[in-house]
């Protein structure tokens, strides 16, 4: 590991004990800056309802640390909308924030057009289909926000057990996002979960930034962001256990394909021959083919925006 890299772990990786949610409070009210929760949705109808729930009694009724929650529906056929709005979201669908551009599929599509109805000095994002979820996400990835100013962007670390296994999720960081780190972006190879869907940032970052449509939103965000802001302004909070509903091997292994690509993007500006996945499924005549196209896709910095800026003028 490089001796960069060490100092970083040792001077920018924090648990969430470390700043108790009366010190948190405290910066909140003396910098006057606004906090917004975006949980991206699709078909999360069993967990996002307990999600919003949580945050908003432990982090808006009974301690004023967020503003507002919005959950944006990105197509979902469940309760998904309904339970959310129910539970205090506010709930927005993604096809009806920048309509003149049709939506691409997928999360970072969701968490980019997101900028665009929350109105948060800090933007923090929670995967919506988290079980047994604390408060303490939130806080964790927020605090160090408000209360260091050289901080830009925070994520959450902790354990993602598997099958009652601990330490056994993730398989895509493992397999895929940690070798790509540590060989290319070696600065970056200190993250414990440089894909998880827990983590916050200033909107001044955020705005800045081009997001991939698909998965490969969290790595293209960390590299980007140590590009622009440099290493210290990231950071990372232990926040305990992470439960949530996992994927099977192939979607996982579509999801490796367009971090894979993310990474290329980065790397090189060049272009595929073929960005494309062909994986095998046993059918009745024997294994078949299944050919899936990667994302290739990424939104330009929403500063870029016209109906942005025009909002912040206004």
């Amino acid at each position: 590991m490089l001796e960069e890299t060490e100092r970083w772990l040792a001077t920018r990786s924090w648990s969430v004990a470390d700043r108790p949610l009366h010190r948190v409070l405290a910066a909140k009210q003396r910098s006057g800056q606004r906090v917004s929760v975006v949980l991206p949705a699709l078909n999360e109808e069993s967990t996002v309802g307990e999600i919003v729930s949580v945050i908003r009694h432990d982090l808006v009724s009974q301690a004023p640390l967020v503003d507002e929650i919005v959950v944006v529906d990105s197509g979902s056929t469940d309760r998904t909308a309904e339970v959310a709005a129910a539970a205090g979201a506010r709930v927005v669908h993604r096809d009806d924030i920048l309509p003149r551009l049709p939506a691409e599929p997928g999360k970072g599509e969701v968490l980019w057009r997101s900028l665009l109805v929350t109105s948060g000095d800090i933007v923090a994002f929670v995967d919506a289909d988290l079980k047994e979820f604390s408060s303490d996400f939130v806080l964790g990835i927020v605090g160090p926000l408000l209360t260091d100013p050289g901080i830009d962007l925070v994520k959450a670390m902790y354990d993602r057990p598997l099958g009652g296994a601990a330490g056994q999720g993730g398989r895509v960081t493992e397999l895929m996002a940690r070798p790509l780190l540590n060989m290319h972006w070696p600065q970056l190879a200190g993250f414990v979960q440089p894909l998880g869907g827990e983590y916050a940032a200033r909107r001044s970052l955020l705005e800045r930034l081009p997001f991939p449509v698909g998965y490969g939103v969290e790595l293209g965000m960390l590299v980007d962001s140590l590009h622009l802001v440099g290493l210290d302004a990231l950071a990372q909070v232990d926040v305990g256990v992470r439960k949530h509903r996992h994927q099977d091997g192939q979607a996982l292994g579509r999801m490796a394909a367009a971090i894979y690509r993310t990474a290329q993007l980065r790397l090189a500006r060049g272009h595929l021959v073929r960005p494309a996945l062909t994986q095998f499924e046993r059918g009745v005549d024997g294994f078949e083919p299944r050919t899936y196209s990667v994302d290739t896709e990424e939104r330009p910095p929403m500063a870029e925006i016209a109906e942005y800026a025009a909002r912040k003028v206004a």
